[in-house]
């Protein structure tokens, strides 16, 4: 992306509760590529008044909890961050998971507006990321070398054992149709 357009956006979101590694790999992309990486944060008087209420590990008691959560950390943030904008760029891939199969080239995002939702990396599967990684020297995740191939916040995510499914380590406690934050919902 910095290649085609050096003055791009970039953005992420910090829901609080990342890993170090994720941080670590934030500025190694940041010093890397000359970038500057825009953070969106949960809006705090939001996650006080849920973790007063419900507790620091509320949402590994229901789903409808986590999806609290998620929607305070994840989900708000990035509406702001996507407020105003035409089109947004994902690294969604089909083999991710079973809501993701379907997952589009392009698609609408109704969930925001109807904006541009654009997945170039949909039928990419994890050995063509992990070869691209490699070969061109792109800054990753070193959490992906301790078993972790799906990384979300630190309380959320585990690492996986042999066998399971590469999404198994994210929110491990639910069935695998509802192993999404929010972020992306739509027609996948």
């Amino acid at each position: 992306l910095v290649t085609l357009n050096p003055a791009a956006r970039v953005f992420a979101l910090d829901t609080g509760r990342l890993n170090e590694e994720t941080y670590q790999v934030a500025d190694a992309i940041r010093q890397r590529y000359g970038i500057t990486i825009e953070f969106y944060f949960p809006d705090r008087a939001a996650v006080e008044r849920l973790e007063r209420a419900k507790g620091l590990f509320s949402f590994r008691e229901s789903l409808a909890n986590r999806h609290e959560c998620c929607g305070i950390r994840k989900v708000e943030p990035l509406n702001r961050a996507l407020s105003g904008l035409k089109a947004w760029i994902t690294g969604l891939r089909r083999e991710q998971s079973v809501t993701r199969t379907q997952v589009g080239y392009v698609e609408l995002d109704a969930a925001h507006g109807n904006i541009a939702k654009l997945n170039p990396l949909a039928a990419w599967t994890s050995d063509q990321v992990s070869a691209y990684v490699r070969e061109n020297k792109i800054p990753y995740n070193k959490l992906h070398d301790q078993g972790y191939p799906s990384i979300g916040c630190a309380p959320c995510t585990r690492a996986i054992k042999a066998g399971e499914h590469p999404r198994a380590g994210r929110w491990w406690w639910e069935n695998p149709e509802h192993k999404e934050c929010g972020l992306h919902v739509g027609k996948h």
